[in-house]
């Protein structure tokens, strides 16, 4: 069985990410980053039950001080979190910038490190209208970065990226994700929105699965 480092941020997408690589054989270990982002305490707390709940190591690394001076209204020094649908152009300011490139570096270093052969990414078609860290030939140039970082010792999976969010919530359903115990909403609340552009791209999926979300929300 191939080993795999989930980056689990205790969303929607990277939980259904571990459950599908747990499907499919993959023996996973989990990292999560405390990034000074408005969510990020409702984050980790979800990502730790998550990992407790399929019985993984979890791995919280604290990147406060080396992300202080970014710029992003998601980080708890920026603006208001902006409302509205997920495609919105309002919603380009939660870019926080390089945030994949920088996570996706630590993991492939401590990948490498723990003789870890893949690294896990949950991005998806559904962020690449907003994202350039997400779109398909970020992630093919960075995955030929890595494997010439370790020398070809890791890899990167990112098998919903080109999938809808939709698409991703089917197939939680099918694999009973335990999507009570998850955090996609932006604000740092202790129920989600419910108004926020992640929220909002969150209903909009379990909707058109003929599903329900079953966490709780302020609206």
């Amino acid at each position: 069985m191939n080993s795999v480092l989930v980056s689990l941020s205790g969303g929607l997408d990277s939980t259904t990410l571990l459950a599908h690589l747990i499907h499919f054989d993959f023996v996973p270990e989990c990292v999560s980053f405390n990034y000074g982002s408005k969510h990020n305490k409702e984050e980790i707390e979800a990502a730790k039950k998550i990992a407790k709940y399929y019985n993984v190591n979890h791995t919280v690394i604290d990147l406060r001080e080396a992300m202080s001076g970014f710029k992003s209204d998601l980080l708890l020094s920026g603006g208001v979190i902006p409302k509205g649908h997920y495609n919105d152009a309002s919603m380009a300011r939660t870019v926080v910038p390089g945030r994949n490139m920088i996570f996706t570096s630590i993991l492939a270093g401590y990948a490498e490190s723990n003789n870890i052969a893949y690294v896990a990414l949950g991005i998806h078609q559904g962020d690449h209208h907003i994202y350039p860290d997400c779109r398909p030939d970020f992630f093919n140039a960075l995955n030929h970065t890595v494997q010439l970082s370790t020398e070809g010792k890791v890899r990167l999976l990112a098998p919903f990226l080109h999938k809808s969010k939709a698409d991703i919530v089917g197939e939680g359903l099918r694999l009973k994700v335990p999507y009570e115990l998850t955090r996609t909403c932006y604000e740092g609340k202790e129920k989600a929105c419910g108004t926020c552009g992640s929220c909002v791209e969150r209903l909009e999926a379990f909707t058109l699965n003929g599903a329900t979300d079953p966490i709780e929300y302020e609206n």
